[in-house]
């Protein structure tokens, strides 16, 4: 008898990294989750897509900052009606990731994703937590394979983590399974606060699998391995199959491929 998976709360990263941010100077908006691709604001997007998938019961918008906000009556009519909550961003996507999950009973799995995913769609969103929640993992991150995204979309440019069997893509969705994956927020704190001092992280993560990984020689089983021993929780990833997933708005270039990839398809997400 197939047991019934909880469904997940999905936490949408929607702040800039930066002020001024070039894609959003460019579309000219005051952010840029809110940049249009087919007239329609990135993050609406994303919320379509959440909304639509069949394993996702809440979603919770982190960012954009309130002085934004005030600017925008559609992103706070959906939150005055209790159709998304809306959390004040952090001032890094590992603190704004971690304040949200504090609120949250740890027993709900948690999806997170960012206000940029713009292709992101039900199909992915379901085919993801569907493979994460029978992963027996706790943390689960999305990958596509490099190869797939490229042959796809040869113009787009990914980076790409090269590892023994093959070369990953990410797609900016990770899941938080378990108690023990809040943990896993936790860490990833850690490391981005350390980002710029490369022997810290090192040493987080061991001399020996970076080494190994540098040199192509670790697979990607025995990187999660590593990284599982190392930080005390299960990690595990699903190879998603479709390369849109891993195509986020990174770069003004970015945001023009979206556009023209929207274009040819047609919308199929309304607002």
């Amino acid at each position: 008898m197939d047991t019934i998976q909880p469904l997940f709360t999905a936490i949408v990263l929607a702040a800039d990294r930066e002020s001024n941010n070039p894609v959003a100077r460019a579309a000219g908006v005051p952010c840029k989750s809110l940049a249009p691709i087919g007239g329609i604001p990135m993050v609406y997007r994303v919320l379509q897509a959440l909304s639509s998938s069949g394993k996702v019961k809440d979603r919770i918008l982190c960012g954009p900052p309130k002085t934004i906000m005030a600017q925008e009556p559609e992103l706070c009519a959906r939150v005055a009606t209790g159709e998304v909550r809306w959390f004040e961003n952090q001032a890094t996507p590992s603190l704004s990731t971690y304040h949200v999950m504090k609120s949250l009973l740890q027993e709900i799995p948690v999806l997170l994703t960012t206000g940029d995913h713009a292709l992101l769609s039900p199909r992915v969103v379901d085919h993801f937590c569907s493979e994460a929640q029978a992963s027996g993992c706790d943390v689960v991150a999305g990958v596509a394979l490099h190869e797939t995204v490229t042959t796809a979309y040869p113009e787009t440019h990914r980076t790409a983590y090269r590892l023994r069997d093959a070369a990953y893509c990410s797609c900016n969705l990770f899941a938080f399974l378990t108690p023990r994956a809040h943990e896993a927020a936790y860490f990833w704190h850690r490391v981005e606060h350390q980002r710029k001092k490369p022997l810290r992280v090192i040493n987080t993560f061991g001399w020996v699998a970076v080494m190994r990984y540098l040199m192509g020689r670790l697979t990607l089983a025995e990187a999660l391995d590593r990284i599982s021993r190392r930080l005390g929780f299960k990690a595990g990833v699903v190879v998603i199959p479709f390369p849109e997933a891993a195509i986020d708005v990174d770069s003004v270039s970015d945001w023009h491929l979206v556009k023209r990839i929207v274009a040819k398809k047609g919308s199929d997400q309304p607002s």
